[in-house]
């Protein structure tokens, strides 16, 4: 996962190929996309493209992860600056990863890494 995620960010097209053409990806973070679900690879690049329109730049680094059997926490640190609005952000937030066969068949984000870490039977 570690490396799937430095492949992403470096614009590595490989990057993609821990995913399962199947995977479901569920948007918790920004309020426009919470609860929906994006299936396929299609639907996963649609759903992250969406989250990059409102921002000029952003730049997102791994902190950390944890594994729970077939499950992954990874907690993310981001940096943005609003296109619209020219206002700098800065936040936390983490994924939730389920693996079969080692690919990804499940990701969803959250705003909050608790519940992330909650979600996968960890402990903050």
């Amino acid at each position: 996962m570690r490396a799937a995620w430095a492949a992403w960010i470096r614009g590595d097209p490989h990057a993609l190929d821990i995913l399962d053409d199947e995977i479901a990806y569920e948007d918790d973070i920004l309020p426009d996309h919470a609860g929906e679900t994006y299936h396929g690879r299609e639907g996963l690049l649609k759903a992250w493209a969406r989250w990059a329109e409102p921002w000029e730049s952003f730049e997102t680094e791994l902190e950390w992860a944890r594994e729970a059997g077939d499950h992954i926490v990874s907690c993310h640190h981001v940096r943005g600056r609003g296109k619209e609005s020219g206002v700098d952000m800065e936040g936390r937030y983490a994924y939730l990863w389920r693996f079969r066969d080692g690919k990804v068949i499940y990701l969803k984000s959250y705003g909050e890494v608790d519940e992330a870490l909650e979600a996968a039977g960890l402990s903050a």
